[in-house]
C-alpha cells in the first residue's frame, strides 16, 4: 500500500462523518422551512393533520440538538489535531524538538536573528560513555538519564532558544546572540559541559558521564541552518578526539581536514585491491654475531599522482573506515609471496591494528593466506601491542592460540607504555618482547629510560623471552645495548625499510635467494649473512 493510499484510507471515515454532518444540518434547515410554510397558511392544516406537523417539530428539533453537538465537539477535535501535531514534532522522552521540527524552526529564528543583526549560535552535544551506561545498568535507568540530562541542558540556555534530540545521546540548540560578544555563548557551553559532568544518582545507582560540544556560529560562513547544523556537528568531533568532557567552536580547518580524510578514505578504497600499498621490510639484526635474521613488515602507500603516502596518515584513516583488516591482509599477501624464496632462516614480523583483534576470523584469515602463498607458518611472527589486549583479551587469546597451534610466534610490540605488561606477558603465550624505541632513542641521554630498558632486559632473562630493540639509529646505542645483552635490535641503522626489490636486491647480494633445485638448509644459508 502506498503512503498516499494510507492516507486516504486513515481520512475515510472522517470524510464520511463529515458529509453526514452536513447532511443533517441541510436536513434541519430543510424541514424548519417546511413546517414554517405549513403553519403559515390555515388551508395546509386541512391537508397536513397536526399530529404531522407535531412529530416533523419533534424531529426537526432532534436534528437541531444533533448538529449543536457536533458544532461544539468541533473546536476540541481542532485542539487535538493541535496536540497530535505537537506530539508528532517533539521527542516524547525529553519534549525536545525532532531533527526535522529544530531545523524548521531554526530556520525561521537565523531569518529573524538575519533582520536584527543578530547572529545564531548552534550547540551540538554528544554523550561521553552513554552506550555503556545503557548496556550496563538497561534501557529504563538510559532513559531516565536522558530525561535528566535534557533538564539540565534545557536550564542552561536562555530564554527564546530551541532545543532539539538529534539521536539517542545527541542534541543540538540554537539561540540568537550579539556578534560582539561571543563569551555569552562560552559560558553556556562551559555551563553544560560543567554540569553534565556531575555525577548522576538514578535508581541508587551513580552515573559518570560527560559530554563533547560542538558550537558553531551563522555569521561565520553558515549560510542555512543546515549548515549550521553541520559545522556545529563537524566540531563536536573534534572535541572528542581532543579528549572529551569539553567544548570546541567550529573552524574552518576542520572542515579542510575532514576533506582530507575523506578523500584518504575514498583512496585506500581503491588503492588497497590495486596493491598500491605495498610492504617495505626494516632489518632485524642478532646483536651477538651481527647477522641479519629478519625483517618487521611496514606498510606503505606508493599513490600514482601523491607519491609515498607515510602510515601515520592513512593507517588511523584505515582502522576508522573499517577497512585495516583488508590492509593488513593485502600487505601479508604481498609480503608472503615476495619472501618465498628467501632464505628460510629469516623471519617475518607483522603488526596486527588493535581493531584487528575484534575479529574472531583473523587467525583462520592470516592461515588461509598462508596456505595460499605457500609461506611457512613458523617463519611468520605476529607483533601484538598492549593497548590492543585491552579490549577483550579473552579474544585475543582464542585468536593467538589458534595461531600458535599453526606454528606461528607471537611478539609483545612496545613494551613499557602500557599498564599492565606483566599481567598481559602471564595471559599470552609470547615468543619475544619489543622494548618501545621512545626509550631506546633516548638512552644515552635519560637515567629513566636506561633504568627501564635494563629492568625489562633483566625480566626477559628471568622468563626465557629474547628481547629486541627498536630505533636503533647510531653505533653507541648499538654497543651499548649489546653490552647489557639484549638480543636483536632493528632501526635505521642497519638501512631504511626496503621496498620488495630493494629487499631482493640486498639479499641476493649476501646470497640469500634461494636457487631453483635442492633448498639449503637454514645453517648452511645464514652462516652466509652480515650485518647491515
Amino acid at each position: 500500500m502506498t503512503r498516499q493510499q494510507h492516507q486516504d484510507r486513515q481520512y475515510a471515515p472522517k470524510d464520511r462523518t463529515a458529509a453526514i454532518f452536513n447532511a443533517l444540518c441541510l436536513a434541519s434547515a430543510v424541514l424548519a422551512l417546511a413546517i414554517g410554510a405549513c403553519l403559515g397558511f390555515d388551508h395546509v392544516e386541512r391537508i397536513v393533520p397536526g399530529v404531522w406537523l407535531l412529530g416533523a417539530q419533534a424531529i426537526n428539533l432532534v436534528l437541531i440538538l444533533l448538529c449543536a453537538r457536533r458544532l461544539a465537539t468541533r473546536p476540541s477535535r481542532r485542539g487535538a489535531g493541535e496536540r497530535a501535531q505537537s506530539v508528532a514534532s517533539r521527542d516524547p522522552l525529553t519534549g525536545f524538538l525532532h531533527r526535522n521540527s529544530l531545523t524548521e524552526e531554526g530556520a525561521a529564528m537565523f531569518a529573524r536573528a538575519h533582520r536584527r543583526s543578530q547572529a545564531v549560535a548552534m550547540l551540538v552535544l554528544d554523550l561521553d560513555r552513554f552506550k555503556a551506561i545503557n548496556d550496563l545498568h538497561g534501557h529504563a535507568i538510559g532513559d531516565a538519564l536522558i530525561r535528566t540530562v535534557a533538564q539540565e541542558v534545557a536550564q542552561a540556555l536562555p530564554q527564546m532558544a530551541l532545543a532539539g534530540r538529534l539521536g539517542v545521546d545527541e542534541f543540538a540548540c540554537a539561540f540568537a546572540f550579539d556578534p560582539r560578544e561571543p563569551a555569552i555563548v562560552e559560558r553556556i557551553a562551559e555551563r553544560i559541559v560543567t554540569r553534565l559532568a556531575q555525577p548522576f544518582e538514578m535508581e541508587g545507582h551513580v552515573l559518570h558521564i560527560s559530554c563533547s560540544l560542538g558550537i558553531a556560529r551563522s555569521d561565520f560562513d553558515c549560510p542555512s541552518i543546515d549548515a549550521l547544523l553541520r559545522t556545529a556537528d563537524i566540531a563536536m568531533h573534534q572535541a572528542q578526539k581532543a579528549g572529551k568532557n569539553r567544548f570546541a567552536w567550529f573552524d574552518p580547518a576542520m572542515e579542510r581536514a575532514l576533506q582530507v580524510r575523506s578523500a584518504l578514505e575514498s583512496g585506500l578504497r581503491v588503492a588497497i585491491p590495486r596493491e598500491e600499498i605495498a610492504p617495505y621490510f626494516e632489518q632485524q639484526v642478532d646483536l651477538a654475531s651481527g647477522r641479519l635474521h629478519g625483517f618487521e613488515v611496514l606498510a606503505r602507500w606508493e599513490h600514482p599522482t601523491h607519491g609515498m603516502i607515510p602510515p601515520d596518515r592513512f593507517i588511523p584513516v584505515a582502522e576508522d573506515a573499517g577497512l585495516i583488516g583488508d590492509l593488513s591482509l593485502s600487505i601479508m599477501r604481498q609480503a608472503f609471496h615476495a619472501a618465498r624464496d628467501w632464505d628460510p632462516g629469516l623471519s617475518l614480523s607483522v603488526n596486527i591494528s588493535p581493531v584487528q583483534l575484534r575479529d574472531a576470523w583473523l587467525a583462520q584469515k592470516i592461515i588461509k593466506v598462508l596456505t595460499e602463498t605457500g609461506f611457512p607458518a613458523h617463519r611468520l611472527e605476529v607483533e601484538i601491542t598492549e593497548s590492543a589486549l585491552f579490549d577483550n583479551l579473552a579474544l585475543a587469546q582464542s585468536i593467538v592460540g589458534s595461531l600458535k597451534n599453526q606454528g606461528v610466534r607471537l611478539a609483545l610490540d612496545d613494551f613499557g607504555t602500557g599498564y599492565s605488561s606483566l599481567a598481559h606477558l602471564r595471559a599470552l603465550p609470547f615468543d619475544r618482547i619489543k622494548i618501545d624505541k621512545s626509550f631506546i632513542l633516548s638512552l644515552s641521554q635519560s637515567a629513566d629510560s636506561a633504568a627501564i630498558v635494563n629492568t625489562i632486559l633483566r625480566l626477559g632473562e628471568s622468563l626465557n623471552l629474547p628481547i629486541t630493540a627498536e630505533g636503533v639509529e647510531d653505533a653507541a646505542i648499538e654497543e651499548r645495548l649489546r653490552a647489557i645483552g639484549c638480543a636483536k635490535a632493528q632501526g635505521w641503522l642497519y638501512g631504511k625499510p626496503l621496498s620488495i626489490a630493494g629487499a631482493r636486491r640486498l639479499l641476493a647480494e649476501r646470497r640469500l635467494i634461494l636457487q631453483p633445485g635442492p633448498r639449503l638448509e637454514g645453517g648452511d644459508a645464514t652462516s652466509q649473512l652480515q650485518a647491515g
